[in-house]
């Protein structure tokens, strides 16, 4: 299938801002744009809750709600953690990846972190997919359909189910944390290979996140033009979220 935008890339910036009591996460790629905030205190979240500044789904914005299980968890250094307070088809998918985040960099003391992923558009089911983390590379993988052939440790696993658990239990967190990011940069980069606004196409797998679950998936209606090209401008990402992450508003 050919890529929407050919000899492009799938970008995406996350940015991490926390101050005593709260964690601030901003993301912008392709297809969201998402701030997630998680507060806390003595170590427990006492709130943690996203605004949808551009979503996929007409309903998107509803998951923020589901962001409340988390309240009552203690901060932990994975950003996986959170998984095991939730269920992760329950939750949007990226707010609640933004939200592990949001915890792991609280547990730590970050006061200020930045992930940019960029992922080329596949030429024969290939790609090179690099993380910077606050402006050096942290992390790259040579890709062939959904398994990673390279470099080590991460050459001949598969980015599919049980990569979480094996990130989680076999690297240190530092890394750990950067496999999750790419792997999710990854996944959704995808999305780039087909329009979106075309009548029938959906923009989740079924079952997979909370808008696309059974019982609510006929209101996941897609919001037309929702989908932006970063390939050229990654410069533009999260620049309308410097005031909120500066804790200004």
């Amino acid at each position: 299938m050919t890529s929407l935008y050919p000899h492009g890339a799938m970008r995406r910036r996350i940015e991490i801002a926390c101050r005593p009591g709260e964690a601030r996460v901003a993301v912008e790629d392709d297809f969201h744009h998402f701030r997630i905030t998680v507060r806390h205190l003595d170590g427990v979240a006492t709130a943690a809750f996203a605004v949808t500044l551009r979503h996929p789904n007409a309903i998107c914005p509803q998951a923020s709600d589901r962001l409340a299980e988390l309240v009552g968890m203690r901060l932990s250094e994975s950003p996986a953690a959170v998984m095991q307070r939730t269920d992760a088809r329950q939750q949007c998918t990226h707010m609640i990846d933004m939200a592990g985040l949001a915890v792991a960099a609280a547990a730590r003391g970050v006061v200020r972190r930045r992930y940019e992923a960029q992922v080329p558009d596949r030429v024969e089911k290939r790609t090179h997919a690099r993380l910077w983390r606050d402006g050096a590379l942290a992390l790259e993988w040579h890709i062939e359909r959904g398994t990673i052939t390279g470099p080590a440790p991460f050459a001949g696993r598969e980015i599919g189910t049980g990569f979480t658990a094996w990130v989680a239990g076999s690297l240190e967190p530092e890394l750990a944390e950067a496999a999750l990011v790419l792997r999710r940069a990854v996944f959704i980069s995808g999305g780039r290979r087909v329009d979106l606004d075309a009548p029938g196409n959906r923009t989740g797998p079924f079952g997979g996140c909370w808008a696309w679950q059974p019982e609510r998936a006929d209101l996941a209606l897609r919001v037309v033009g929702s989908t932006h090209d970063f390939t050229s401008r990654p410069e533009v990402l999260t620049q309308e979220d410097a005031a909120w992450l500066a804790f200004e508003v």
